[in-house]
């Protein structure tokens, strides 16, 4: 008698039942713990974006990013580049170097990536953090998409009223 550990009988196969039972409790616990941290959002590690520079000079190139993104508010990648090639922001040596640094930004808690998506194109926007600036309530790029999502859907509802009525 393989279950029984040779002792025969209904006794051993019980202990093996309350075995897997407990085996199975344990299971659906870690199961669940798994799913609850799967389902959170991953915290952004500053330490691993290295800026590939001292972090004072990370500092001063940060801020003047900054300043671009108040004036001239959400902005995708290349118009930052071009933007902050036209205000002179020194210390960027590439527009990989640039990202770098937005990324490092992101981490920080300076700027949000924001994105529209418009049929089936997405475009990603960086942009200050609302708590920072007050005045700037919605982007005008997102407002504009937030139009022109609110008209598709609004003729989606037509189209499937229409359908439904026949």
């Amino acid at each position: 008698m393989w279950f029984t550990g040779g002792g025969g009988g209904v006794g051993g196969l019980r202990k093996l039942c309350r075995a897997s039972a407990t085996v199975l409790e344990k299971e659906m616990s870690c199961n669940s713990l798994l799913v609850r941290h799967m389902s959170r959002e991953r915290a952004v590690n500053v330490r691993k974006i290295n800026p590939k520079v001292s972090i004072q000079e990370a500092h001063i190139i940060s801020s003047s990013l900054y300043d671009v993104f108040k004036k001239h508010g959400p902005l995708s990648v290349p118009n930052t580049w071009l933007r902050a090639q036209e205000a002179g922001v020194s210390g960027l040596n590439s527009k990989t170097h640039m990202k770098l640094m937005l990324k490092w930004m992101r981490g920080r808690k300076m700027l949000k990536l924001i994105c529209n998506q418009v049929g089936s194109s997405k475009k990603f926007f960086h942009t200050v953090l609302p708590d920072d600036d007050p005045q700037q309530e919605t982007p005008p790029v997102a407002a504009a998409a937030a139009a022109a999502a609110a008209t598709t859907t609004d003729k989606n509802k037509k189209a499937f009223s229409k359908r439904r009525s026949k």
